[in-house]
Order: structure tokens, then sequence, then C-alpha cells
């Protein structure tokens, strides 16, 4: 890979600075050796053998035939864009700076052509190069989005146009016609015409209409001009919906719904065609064709196919190129894919299979080679041919280059690594790769060995791998050293390779033996700060330690932490002394100091003299530098800095040192490297090799010798080798020596590890036969095995020195822990026998069960734990019940709060009728004076009205004198209005508001509501209406309310009276109370009573023992009173708590018996039946009084329940009534809202057509600029045309005059000789045109590509070679002076140059012509939409008028009074009148009348036909009927019956005959089978006799059929003797037959023509007599 050296030299030195030592190094300078990247945007191909592609600040040329590269390097940062012209052989590339510019390079030499600068703020997206022309396409991104047309010879902006947030992916001119430019983006596509006048240009664009993503077309109607609009003849004009969405400016020309909004395809690539169409792939799968002139699509349909390509799934086309006859596609499956094309169809065939995803697709100019970029990308040629070859041209990587690190001494090989683990080896001389190397896991660090050939890889799990890499070509892992579970950050070797060290996330730096002879021992580890920034080493020859430096942040403080330590030589064969049980280095053995700088550093190394520090501020742009002492100390050191140099960089950088320690290599986030004196800080060199806006350097590496230089971008992609454009002097000769004594030490280790190396490869190449076979058997195991293999995670060094640890102190404590355990055993039993006496004391003196856990802190933490989680609940519980609340408040205060008069419903007593009220919240302020505004503008309207009909009455009887009483008069009049006023008619009014004792005479009559502000006021006079209506009745719903609460509570008190009835004539019946509802008294819902919750209600202990206080005391207090009540107890014991008896006690009272009724009466004596017959003359008067007062009870009970019913009842009925206002009230309400909606309907539309009427006029407005834009255009285009018009007409008459004027010129010339030149001017070389190979004419599918600028340049060119040999003196006439033929071929060459200018004038005039004609159109076209606009314009003006005079009218009518059957309504009343419908029902009852009359004597017709009709089919049936008994008769008479039937029907014992014949023949079977048996045996003996004769027929036939042969032979050869003697014979009589066949077959013929007339007659009659027979009954 090289860099022209001109160019190298002026782009990439980068500056100078003087070195320590000579004079020499201020000539030093850095130049690029190589660059290695890959491309992240397309590949573009320069000519034939040439490609290229941007990585990082480079565009790199690759030569396909030698493989080489070429560097093209972009000064201002990363490179942006790429495009290449291949006619020209020139490319062109943006930068990514601020305002960025566009540079042109040649290819031949790379040097710079122009340089385009346009206005663009941030970037430029596509570049794309005219096919034709010197033209090259920009598209910009965010803000502009700007597409501009360059002539990039003359480096100036033809034209422009921006298009806002149009984002474009893909930007192509048609090969065929410069003037046509396609941009696709993932949701449009767009072609852009490019016209020209003169030397203007301008860009017209024109898009595409996708299909939808099922592939079908959407109907897409004219937004503003709809025509299939329906017409509405009731509710007046249907409007667009911008029109009814409100809006009139340029977004009502694209607004849709978002239900009128349909998902398209989405575009992913696209190519051209010869015949200028586009073929665009898409997303979903579907392959587009486009038409370039008109713009048509049409979706190409795919022709199925049953190979396995059917059953892969081609999802989509990620890039496609156009070849002869269809297309190459591929996808996301590593397939390229050619599409045949036919007509609307195409056909899918594999072409070329891919191990990764295709990303482009590109042909050769030749098409030749196709180039193949993957999306990693890696590229491949496919080429062409009888036999194709594919060849790999660049091989990626997997992924950008995470870190890069050179093979010691560093002068012939470098190696990489990505972060997913691929490993290559970089040859240092031209970058190329030499080998690779997969390690699978996810990588972040490499470091290579100073003392062996082997390299160490840090990844993400922690794991160290270490590589052998003895031989470049084929390197192998050595051995993989999990050391931790943590990421590995840092890896680092120290200068001579004894120790490496691994920094880990957590701040643990693990040391471990560099040589792969003692397989990478790790001796352990340093515990640091966490977030490791750096880890600098010092390991010199002359000493025996080496010194370790770790920089870490301190973010409490805002400095910075150097923590140094000292690793000794000797540490391999004493590190067991160095570390702990747990592998951690002793910090007093290694003698740690910890230091602070006084600044926030990014980055610190130290000195080879182990004295100074170097760092890089972060914050500040300063390199300081801080000295260390020597002197031991404790804690942190604060160290100041001794000296501050300006870094001339921005951004945080990084320091490291070059191996003799004399250079500090600086680099930044600007993407440029200083090398330094260590000793001044002075800048030796520098280079910017990367960018900022790649995020600068990530890591540099230099060689021992100081000559290579690798740097590595942070987010570019790219590797740069630099090198030493002027090495020599001190600058070399320090290093130089230092990398000879370092190779000398280390040579026989290097020696001794390499012979390691190199043995255990020759080691593995010997067991890779048993490796096979393990490999074999592992795929053998079964998958449960694999599994388990795979999920058993490997132990990292750290956990493995851990458990180690605790293994040993287990060990050491065993004794002590066995009997702790002891101890532990004895206690648990002892607190469970506590436990159980616990359970079994009482509850007073029972424990809790957490008393006894032994664990208090346990306890405690789980106290607090669960006391956390409780109030974490309870706050939970709290958030929910206040949000529940807030929005129950929210919903109260809504619906019930802010409500004047509350919703509630009265229920009837007993019948199912419910009446609501009507909910009424309070009128606003604003609706207040709304109303009383309205009412005080009808007022003075109304006076007004007044006035001025007395004016005019004063003015008719001025002559009249004025009659007495005039005032009183007008009282009366006034009086007279107002009645007729309120007496209208309610249908006149469209509502029954009258019915409530509401005054409507302020109400505008409905016929005269024309203006806005009228319909404004009659809203708000009917929602006044409406609100005085409800309350009118729910002042009547309060009273009969308050009604039902009397009604409740006299039911209740009867009830009281009732009760005692029932209890004193012990009845059973249940009593009736009325309640009220929750719909009657909705409030009792907003307040939860006790027994609706159901669960436990929850009582704080104080409270309960509060409650128990107060009853004890109550109990106590009632208790109290009743011992000291004495009267109260002698009256409840003596008169059972009353003094007198009442009269209902009458029932309960009982009359003792006497004592003797217990003996016998037999024993009474005289007395005792005197008390016996008192007795029972008081129980029966007792009785009788008992009878008596039950009777009457009984009575009042009745008329109790009857009042009861009866004052029920009349509320129902007068609710019932209440219910009939109610839907009356509901009615006028539903009725004057009615209205109220038709007028707001009215006034929306009124808006609405205000809205369209504005849009109509901002629309013709803008229609009127663009035509006063096209007709400035179209005088502009004649004035230019005219101008150059007159300029081609003086150019022509030049060139007439100058052919007229030769002979003139050459007067002193004889005349023949003048008539020779003459012919000779004339005369023009014939130019022959290069022909096109054949091969390349069959390739390429478009050929030669016209109007090429380059193409006309060199046919002139040619030309005026070809006249270069006409001049030659050779073709001079003979005698002809030279000087005369010198001033002829000076004159032709003149007129030769002079036609060339003259066509060229007339190209450029035809197309100006074109371009005015095209002008014409627009304009004419600007025209009709402008008077398409007024014609709309005038309609809607129309519409609006008509609109504004037909008014809606909302007319009662009583029903059942008019029905229309099948609802037959007229929906146009233009011509309709309005009359009185007595009218109409008369003369309906005259029609319905004689149409009575007219359906009787249809019906008597009908009837006649319909009996006639019915006695001819029944005569027929008859017939019928008759002819199939005939038949049946006759069926019966020919019936056969035999004597088999006969004898069964005439013999009586049917059944014992047959049995009598069933035994007849059984004996006569066995007769027959023993006859059978005889005949058989007879037969076989004659058949016996037959086979002996049968073998003797055989032997005389074979003899007759030799004797038949000889017959045969003489039979054919009379047979041909024969034949030929009658051949003419046999003719005749073929002919004969033939003639007799052919006459037979004209007789046929005619016979069946004849019968086919008379199936036709026969049909015919067939037919009549059918329709005869069977007449069709229709319907009269």
């Amino acid at each position: 890979m090289s860099i022209p050296r001109s160019r190298e030299e002026r782009s990439l030195s980068g500056g100078s600075g003087s070195g320590s030592g000579s004079g020499s190094g201020s000539a030093a300078a850095l130049s690029v050796r190589w660059a290695q990247g890959f491309p992240k945007q397309n590949v573009h191909f320069v000519n034939d053998s040439t490609i290229c592609y941007a990585s990082g600040n480079f565009v790199i040329f690759i030569n396909l035939e030698t493989k080489k590269k070429t560097l093209l390097q972009c000064m201002n940062g990363i490179v942006g864009v790429v495009a290449t012209n291949i006619p020209y052989e020139v490319v062109a590339f943006s930068d990514r700076k601020l305002r960025p510019l566009i540079y042109i390079y040649n290819v031949q030499g790379l040097t710079r052509r122009t340089r385009l600068k346009g206005n663009v703020l941030l970037d430029y997206t596509l570049l794309s190069f005219s096919y034709c022309g010197t033209y090259l396409a920009s598209y910009s991104s965010l803000p502009e989005f700007e597409l501009a047309l360059w002539n990039w010879e003359l480096g100036v902006i033809l034209c422009k146009k921006s298009q806002p947030g149009v984002d474009v992916s893909q930007m192509t001119f048609n090969p065929m016609n410069w003037r046509q430019l396609c941009l696709s983006s993932p949701s449009s596509v767009t072609v852009w015409t490019i016209e020209r006048s003169n030397q203007d240009y301008y860009l017209k664009a024109k898009s595409v209409k996708l299909p939808m993503e099922d592939g079908s077309y959407f109907n897409e109607r004219d937004i503003v001009f709809p025509e299939s609009l329906p017409k509405d003849l009731i509710y007046g004009p249907v409007l667009p919906l911008s029109a009814i969405a409100g809006l009139v400016g340029e977004e009502a020309e694209t607004f849709r719904p978002k239900d009128d909004l349909y998902p398209l395809l989405h575009p992913t690539m696209h190519c051209w065609t010869p015949q200028s169409d586009l073929y665009v792939g898409s997303e979903e799968g579907q392959l587009l064709m486009i038409s370039g002139e008109t713009l048509k699509v049409t979706l190409l349909e795919k022709i199925e196919d049953t190979s396995p390509l059917g059953r892969r799934n081609l999802i989509s086309s990620i890039t496609i190129a156009y070849q002869k006859g269809g297309v190459l596609a591929s996808g996301i499956d590593g397939f390229v894919y050619s599409f045949i094309m036919k007509d609307t169809t195409y056909k899918v065939e594999d072409f070329l299979q891919i191990e990764e995803p295709v990303e482009h697709l590109l042909f050769s100019p030749s098409y030749k080679m196709l180039l193949i970029q993957t999306g990693k990308g890696s590229v491949y040629i496919y080429t062409f041919g009888e036999e194709p070859t594919l060849d790999k041209v660049l091989e990626a990587c997997d992924g950008k280059f995470q870190a890069i690190d050179l093979i010691t001494p560093g002068n012939e090989y470098c190696m990489t690594v990505t972060y997913s683990g691929e490993v290559c080896i970089l040859l240092i001389e031209d970058g190329s790769c030499v080998s690779r190397l997969s390690l699978n896991t996810h990588t972040t660090v490499l470091a290579c060995s100073p003392s062996s050939f082997s390299a160490a890889v840090g990844t993400a799990n922690g794991s160290v791998h270490f590589l052998d890499v003895v031989d470049a070509e084929t390197p192998e892992e050595i051995i993989m050293v999990h050391v931790c579970d943590t990421e590995i950050q840092h890896l680092l070797y120290d200068q001579r390779g004894m120790y490496l060290l691994a920094g880990t996330l957590e701040g643990l730096i693990f040391v471990m033996d560099a040589r792969p002879s003692t397989s990478f021992q790790i001796f352990g580890f340093v515990e640091v700060a966490k977030g490791i920034l750096q880890i600098s080493t010092v390991s010199l020859l002359e000493t025996d330690i080496v010194e370790v430096m770790v920089l870490s942040p301190a973010p409490q403080t805002g400095r910075s932490r150097l923590e140094i330590f000292t690793l000794p030589k000797v540490l391999p064969l004493v590190f067991a002394t160095f570390v702990d049980e747990r592998g951690k280095m002793r910090d007093e053995i290694i003698h740690k100091f910890l230091y602070e700088t006084e600044h926030s550093l990014s980055s610190a190394v130290l000195d080879f003299q182990s004295h100074m520090v170097y760092g890089f501020c972060s914050e500040v742009p300063y390199i300081c530098c801080y000295q260390l002492f020597k002197q031991e100390h404790s804690g942190v050191f604060v160290i100041k800095p001794k000296q501050k140099v300006q870094s001339k960089l921005y951004g945080p950088g990084m320091l490291s040192l070059s191996g003799h320690g004399l250079w500090l290599i600086t680099r930044a986030k600007c993407g440029t490297i200083h090398i330094r004196d260590i000793y001044t800080l002075e800048i030796l060199v520098r280079c910017r090799s990367h960018s900022h806006q790649g995020h600068g350097i990530q890591s540099v590496r230099i060689s021992l010798d100081g000559q290579t230089i690798l740097v590595n971008g942070r987010d570019d992609g790219t590797l740069v080798c630099l090198r030493w454009r002027r090495f020599r002097g001190s600058i070399a000769s320090d290093i130089l020596q230092h990398c000879q004594l370092l190779l000398a030490s280390l040579s026989s280790t290097m020696d001794e590890e390499n012979i390691y190396l190199s043995l255990r490869q020759r080691d593995s190449v010997d067991t890779e036969s048993e490796v096979y076979e393990d490999v074999t058997f592992s795929i053998q195991s079964s998958q449960e095995d694999l599994v388990q293999r795979d999920t058993k995670k490997e132990i990292s060094w750290l956990e493995r020195k851990s458990q180690e640890a605790i293994e040993k102190e287990v060990k050491q404590f065993t004794n002590k822990r066995k009997e702790i355990k002891r101890e532990i055993k004895v206690l648990a039993k002892t607190v469970m026998n506590m436990m159980e006496e616990n359970e079994a004391e009482d509850n007073i003196a029972k424990l809790d069960q957490r008393e006894f856990g032994l664990d208090l802190e346990e306890l405690d933490r789980l106290q607090k734990e669960s006391e956390r989680e409780v109030a974490e609940i309870k706050k939970d519980v709290e958030m929910h019940n206040l949000a529940k609340s807030y929005l129950a408040n929210i919903i109260k205060e809504e619906c019930w709060n802010s409500m004047a008069v509350k919703g509630r419903a009265l229920k009837c007593f007993h019948i199912p009728i419910v009446v609501e009220n009507f909910p009424m919240k309070e009128r606003t302020e604003e609706e207040l004076k709304e109303v009383k505004r309205v009412l005080q503008q009808k007022k003075i309207e109304a006076e007004c009205l007044k006035l001025r009909k007395e004016i005019i009455e004063v003015q008719s009887a001025i002559t009249m004198v004025p009659k007495p009483h005039h005032e009183e008069e007008d009282e009366e009049e006034e009086e007279d209005l107002v009645i007729k006023d309120t007496r209208l008619p309610n249908y006149l009014l469209g509502s029954l508001c009258t019915d409530f004792g509401i005054h409507a005479s302020l109400l505008t009559s409905q016929l005269e509501l024309h203006s806005r502000e009228e319909k404004i006021n009659q809203i708000i006079l009917l929602k006044d209406i409406i609100y005085k209506v409800k309350t009118v009745f729910n002042h009547e719903f309060d009273a009969a309310f308050k009604q039902k609460e009397f009604e409740i509570i006299r039911v209740k008190e009867r009830n009281v009276r009732i009760q005692e009835i029932i209890s004193d004539l012990e009845l059973e019946e249940p009593d009736w109370t009325p309640e009220f509802d929750e719909c009657e008294k909705p409030e009792r819902a907003l307040v939860v009573a006790s027994n609706e919750i159901s669960a436990q209600k929850h009582i704080p202990p104080w409270q309960k023992a509060k409650t128990e206080l107060l009853a004890a005391q109550k109990m106590e207090h009632w208790l109290m009173s009743k011992s000291h009540s004495t009267r109260h107890r002698a009256l409840m014991d003596m008169m059972g708590g009353v003094l007198e008896v009442k009269k209902e006690d009458i029932l309960k009272m009982v009359i003792p018996q006497p004592a003797f009724m217990a003996k016998p009466d037999a024993i009474w004596t005289e007395e005792e039946r005197r008390q016996f017959k008192d007795y029972e003359k008081k129980v029966r008067e007792l009785n009788e009084e008992r009878d008596k007062y039950r009777k009457s009870l009984e009575a009042e009970l009745k008329k109790l329940q009857n009042s009861i019913q009866e004052s029920t009842q009349n509320f129902d009925e007068y609710l019932k009534r209440l219910f009939e206002r109610r839907v009356k009230a509901e009615m006028v309400v539903n009725q004057e809202e009615l209205k109220i909606s038709n007028l707001l309907f009215s006034l929306l539309l009124d808006e609405e057509l205000s809205t369209r009427e504005t849009f109509l006029n901002n629309y013709l407005t803008k229609k009127q600029e663009e035509k006063t834009q096209t007709t400035e255009a179209i005088q502009k285009a004649k004035d230019d045309l005219e101008s150059y018009k007159e300029n081609y007409d003086n150019l022509l008459a030049e060139d007439k005059v100058m052919d007229r004027s030769f002979k003139k010129e050459f007067s002193e010339v004889p005349s023949h000789q003048v008539d020779m030149l003459y012919k000779l001017f004339k005369r023009r070389p014939r130019i022959h045109k290069p022909k096109a190979h054949s091969e390349s004419a069959t390739l390429v599918p478009f050929g030669e590509r016209p109007g090429s600028g380059k193409l006309n340049r060199d046919a002139f060119a040619q030309l005026m070679k070809a006249m270069d040999d006409l001049d030659n003196v050779n073709n001079m006439p003979e005698g002809v002076d030279l000087a005369v033929w010198n001033h002829f071929c000076a004159t032709r060459r003149m007129k030769v140059e002079n036609e060339q200018k003259v066509k060229q004038k007339a190209a450029g005039l035809v197309e100006m012509m074109a371009f005015l004609r095209k002008r014409v159109e627009e304009d004419e076209k600007v025209q009709e939409e402008i008077e398409k606009v007024t014609h709309e314009l005038v309609l809607l003006q129309e519409e609006k008028v008509k609109f504004q005079l037909n008014l809606t009218i909302q007319i009662l009518l009583k029903q059942g009074q008019v029905e229309i059957e099948n609802f037959q309504l007229l929906l146009e009343y233009a011509d309709a009148i309005l009359i009185n419908k007595t009218i109409i029902e008369d003369l309906n009852a005259v029609i319905r009348t004689q149409g009575h009359k007219k359906v009787a004597s249809m019906m008597e017709s009908k009837d006649i036909h319909k009996g006639i009709f019915q006695i001819e089919w029944e005569h027929k049936k008859m017939e019928m009927e008759m002819e199939d008994l005939n038949q049946r008769a006759w069926d019966i008479q020919m019936l056969f019956f035999s004597r088999e039937r006969q004898k069964y029907l005439n013999e009586p014992n049917y059944e014992t005959l047959v049995a009598i014949q069933i035994g007849i023949m059984e004996q006569t079977i066995a007769v027959i089978e023993k006859t059978h048996k005889k005949d058989v045996e007879h037969r076989k003996k004659l058949l016996k006799k037959l086979g002996n004769v049968s073998n003797q027929k055989d032997v005389a036939n074979y003899n007759l059929s030799c004797s038949l042969q000889e017959e045969l032979v003489a039979v054919s050869e009379r047979k041909d003797i024969s034949t030929a003697m009658g051949s003419q014979l046999t003719f005749e009589k073929i002919a004969k037959g033939q003639y007799a066949s052919m006459m037979e077959q004209q007789k046929l013929a005619q016979i069946s023509k004849e019968q086919a007339e008379q199936i036709l007659v026969l049909q015919a009659e067939v037919q009549r007599l059918r329709m005869k027979t069977y007449p069709a009954l229709m319907q009269m």
C-alpha cells in the first residue's frame, strides 16, 4: 500500500520540533505507511481494475489485478460520503466538519481537481455523478435537506431545492438521461427532472404513488376538488374533510384523516433500466416497475417454482443491480438471486451463494465483473466468463479493532483483536492479513510479550487467553487462564517481559509470569482503587526490580490517585512469601506507596529513572510533570506539578513512553499524535491520523526500534501504520542502541521460550489424531451429557484461592467448630424444653415465641423488616384509599354537590310507575348575563318595531283627526298582540312549551332565522325555555314528594294502632309499612352505614377498655335505681304494674275457678253449687264482652286498612298524572333540544362553508401567484430564446458569409485552382467511430450513453486531428503555392470550427424551445386550475346563499293523522305547496272507492277465467285417469300366471306336497351321484386313450408343418406374380368402391336433412299441443 510522495509530504507532515541531541531531529516527520480499514459505506468502481471505499480519514483504492492499495487522506477529518465518475476517472468525497466541503480528485496521481463549497451546515448524506456530462448531485441532511446539482468542473451550483424533513437513502442518475434523478427513501420514491434553458437549470419533482403493503392500489381521491361527494338534499351541502376540520392553509391540500391512511410499501433499493424505467425492491418482498415517463407503477408477479428455492424464504431485497434481461438481488440469507423479467412477471433463480448477508451489488463498467459487498465489510469479485470465478478481494474483521500490539521486535508483524474475539496477524510491510484465529468470546485488551513469541488477550468474563505466535501464519491458543469473574480492562508486560499485569474492573491487579514455560503462573494480586485508568511499568536492564504505577480517580477529592509498588526479579522463586493465603500481595513487602496529584488526570506514566511522573490533565489542556520523593511515608502524599506544558490537543488524552523511555507519546480525542522529548516536553513530530468525528485515537503502539508506529482509531474502525520520513541523528541512534541492548539481553530468554513453544507445537501435531478421536466421541455423546458439560462453570483463580483459604481455616479450627456445634445443640435442646413448658402455662404467664430467639440481632432485624413491610403496605393502602377518596370526591362534586336540584325519583305505592325529576345545575353568571342580554335585545327590537309601526301609522294618517282615547286603544292593541302571540298554535312554535306556562313571544320565527347572530340568540332563548320547563316540573315533583312523605307518616301513625289491634286479637297478619327506596333518597347512598361494612372493625385496646368500663357503670346505675324504687316493686307485685283495668285488657282477663271444682260434682254442697252457677254466669258475661270488643276491634282494623289503601291509591293516581306530566315535559325538552341541534348544525355548516370559502380564496391567491411566476418564467424564456436565436442567426450568417467569400479571398489564385480548393474546402474528414467489442456490447446493457460533454469534446478533438491529416502538404494540389495552401488550411479550419459552433447552438436552441414549451404547458395548467377554483368558488357561494335561504323548520303533527305506506317520502320539495289536508283526504276517498270497484271487477273476471281453466284442467285430468285405468286393465290381463302359482293357490296342503317332492329329489340326487362316479371313471379311461392319440397327432402335425413351409414359399411366389399382373384391376375396384360409398353418403345426408325438417315440424306441433293442453295460469 502506498501513497504518492508529493501528496504525502504535503498532507501528512504535521509539523516539526527540535530533538534533544542534534539538529537533525528538527527535520523529522511521520508519514502514513498503510491504513487498514473496512468499508462501512458502499464500495465503488473507479475503472475496470480499481475499486475504492472510505475508511476513517482515508479513501482506500485497491487495484484488483495487483491487490495493491493506495491511500487518499482527507485533511479535515473523517471522510463522509464517496462517489466516483468512471468516464472522467475522478472520485468525490465530503468531509464532516462544520460547513462541509466536497473534494474532487483525479484517480491518476490522486491530485485535487477542485473543491466544492456549498451552504450546507452539518453533513452531506449522498453524492452521485451523472453518467453523461460533468454533473454531480448532492443531498444534505438536517437542517437543510437540500438537493443540489453541481457542475463539478466549474465548481458551481447549477440549481438546488430543499424538501424539509425528508431523509433519502439512495440517489442515482438515469444512465441514459442525465436529466432524470431518482431519490428513494424507506417511505417514498421521487423522480426529479432537470430542465435547462441556456445556462439556467431547474429541478422539478414528481412523487411516485406506491401501492399498499398487500400490493393493492389505493383509489386516491382529489382532496382539493372532490368529485364523488354525496348530495344531501335535507341537511345541506356535503363539504370536503379539510373544510370540516377547519383547515384553510396549505395543510388542507394534503389533509387526510387517520382512517383514510393506509400503510404503503417501503422501498429499499432501486435501479434504472436502458428504457429509463425503474425497478424498485421493497421490505415486503414485492418488486415494482416504475415507468420513467408516466411514473406508472406496475407490481411484478413472481412465478412460483417448486425447486429448493421455493422452499427458501426470500424476505426482501436489500440491494439490486440491473443486468440484461432482469436484475440481480440479494437478501439477508447470503444468496444472490437472478430475477429473470418477462413482461410483468419474473422468475427467481439461484445465482451465487455467499457465506454472509450481502449488502451491496455493483457491476464493473464493462460488466465483466460483479462486486459483492457483505454486511460485515468483506468484498468479493465475481468474474463472468466460460469459467466464472469468485475472488475475495477484502476480508473484513468481525467488528472494529478493539486492541492492537506489535509482535516483538515490532518490525515484521502486528496483531489486532476485535470485540467478538477474532485475532488477526498483519504484515508490517503492507498491512496484509497473514492469519486469523477466533477465540469465540468477548475480548477487551491485547498485549504481546517482549520476551517470547506469545501474546495475551483479556476477555470480558475475566479470562486471559495466551496465544503462540512463533509461526505467524498458524497462531494457536496455548492456554486459557480464568483469573477472576470481572472484566479484564488492562493487560501490560513490563519492558523486559518478566511479568504480565492484568487489571480488572474491581481494582485488582494480577501479577503473572510472562514465560510460557511456566504456564503463565499467577503469583498473586495487588488491590488498588477501583476504576483503573492506566498501568505504567519501569523495568530497566541494570536493575533487579520492576516498578509499577497505577492511576485511578479519586472522585471524593477531585484529584487522581497514584499507587506505586515494586516487584523483584526473584519473585517467581519466593512469591509464596509475598502473598497471603488468598493470593493478595502484602503491601509492606512490595513497598506500596500512595500519592495524589493536585489535578485530575486522564493518563499518567512513570519515567525510566522513577523520579518523575508525567500526567495528562483531564479538565485542562496541560501535560504536567510531577517529581517523586524517595523517602518512605505512610498514608497519602500529595504531589504538585513541577512543570506544566500546554498539550495543544483537545479532549481527554493518553500518554505512553517509547521503548527507550526518551519519547513521550501523547494522543487525544482530536485524532492527533504528538511525540515529545521526555526532558523538555517539546514536540519532536506530530501527525493527524484520525479525527474527532471518530472520537480520536484509542491506542498507540511503537516498535522497539521506533521505526513503526501503529495507531488505532476509537470508532472509525481504521488502523494506521506510520513511519519516519527522515529517521536519523540522535533520534534514531538512541532508540536503535537501546533496541539492540534489549534484544541482546532478552535473546537467551526468547530462544528458550521459543524452543518450548516450538516443541509444544510439535507435540500438538502428534496428538492431533487423538484429538480427532475425542471430537468424534464427543459428537456421538448424548445431548444430556453435552448440556451438563456446558453448564459447568470453571472456577476462577481468585475463587479457587479463596476456597483453599477457607478449607485451610476449616481444617485449622475443626475441633473448635465441633465444640461450638455441640454447645449449640445443648442450648437448642434447653430452649425447646423451655418452649414446651411455656406452652403449658396460662395465657397471662405465657411468653411470646420471639422471646425464645437467641439471635437478638436477627430478631431485631426481622422485627424491623416486618415493621417496614407493614409500613409499606399501610402506605400503599393509604395511597390507594386516598386515590379512591379523591375520585369519590370528584364524582360527588361533579354529580351531586354541583347540582342545584338533585336527581331523585318517586315510586307509586301499588303501581310499578317511577317518576324522576330533572337534575339541574345552577346557571352560571355568564349564562345569566347572556340570557339577560338576549332578553334586553329582544325587548329593544320589539320596541323598535312598535315605533316603526307608529311612525308609519302617523305618516299615513297625517290628514286625519286624531281620535280620542288613543293611548287606551294602543294598550288594548298591545294586549291583543300579546294574547295573540301567546295563543299561537303549538305546531307553529315547534314545541309544547306553552302547556307549562312558558311564554314564547320573544322567540324569533323559524322562517326568519337567517343570520348567525339570530341563530345564536335563538339557541340561548331555547335553553332558557328548557330550564324553565324543568323548573316548573321540578316544583310539581317537590310537591308530590312532600305529599308522599306526609302519606308515609300518616300510614306509620295508623300502623301503630293496627299493631295494637293485631296484638290484641292475636292475629298473624303482617303489617304493611311503606318506606323510601334508594332512588327516592339517593343521599343515603353517600353515607356508609355500619351494617354495610362486612369487614370486622378494628377497635384499639384503649377504646375497648373504655367501652367495657362505661357498660359496667351503666349497669351499676340501673341496678341501684331498681333497688331504691319500692313503689314500683309493690305495684308490680300486687296489681301487675297498673292501677286500673283498661278496656283493652278484657281479652286477657280470666275468671279464676273455685277451688272445689277440683272435686267431683257429686260431693259438692249447695253453697258450692250456687258459687258454681255464679262462676258460670260471670264467664258467660265475660265471653259476651269479649265478642263485642273483638268485633269492634276488627271493624276498626278494617277501617284503618281501607283508609290507608284509599289514601295510597289516591297518591298513586296523582303520581300517574305526574308521570304523564313528566313524559310531556321530556317531550318539550326533546323538542327544544332538537331545535337547538338543528340550529347548531346550521351554524356548524355555515362555519364549514366559510372555511371552505376562505381556503378556496387562499388557494386562488396561491395559484395566481404561481400564474404570475409562470408568466414571468415564460417571458424570461422567450427573451432568452430570442437573444439566443439572434446569436444563432448571426453565427449561421457568419458561416454563410465565410462560404460565399471563399473565392474573394483567393481571387489572385487562378480559377481552376480556386475550384479545386473550393472542393477541398467543402470536403470533411470521415471520423471512424471506435467500434465497441462484441463481447462488451453484449454484456453492457446500457450501451453508448448520449449527451456526454466529454464525448463531444473527444469527437471534436478527433475531428481536429483528422483535419491535421487533411492539412498535410502531401494533400496540396499541384501548382498551388505553399503560402496559399497555409492560408487555405487556416480558413478551412475556421470554417469547421464555426460549423461545430453552429451545431452546438442548434442543439441549445432546440433545448430552449422545448423548455419554453414546457413552461407554456405549465402556465396553461395553472390557468385551468385558476378557472376551476373560480368555478368552485362561485358554486360554493351559490350553495351558501341557498343554504341561508333554505331553513329547517320543526312542525308538530298529531300522531296517527298522516300515515304513508312503505316510507315513500319525497326528499325534495322545490315545487311543493301547502294545502288543506281535507282536500287530500276527500280525493283519497274518491280514489279509494274507484279503486275498490276496479279491484272487484278484476276479481270477478279473474274468477270466471279461473273457473274456465279449472273445468278444462279437470276434463284433461279425467281423460288422463281414464287412459291410466285402461292401461292398468290391459296390464292385468297380460300378467303372467305360472302353474306353480296356480298350484299354490289351489292346493290346501301345499307344504306337505313340497316335503314329498323334496324327498323324491334327494333320492334322485343320490342316484345321479352314483351314476356320476361311474361316468368320471369312464371319462378318465377315455382321457388316457385320447392322450395317446394326441401324441400321435403331434407327430403328424410336425410332419405337416414342414410340408406347409414349402407350400407357403410356393404360394408367396404365385402371389407376387399375381400382384404384378393385377395391380391395375385392383385400382379400378378401389375407385368404384369409393364412388359407391360417396353416393351412399350423399343420399344419407339428404335423408337426414329431410328428417331434421320433419322433426322441427313435429316439435312445433308438440309445443302447440302442450300449450293447448296445459295453459299458463297467469295472474290477471
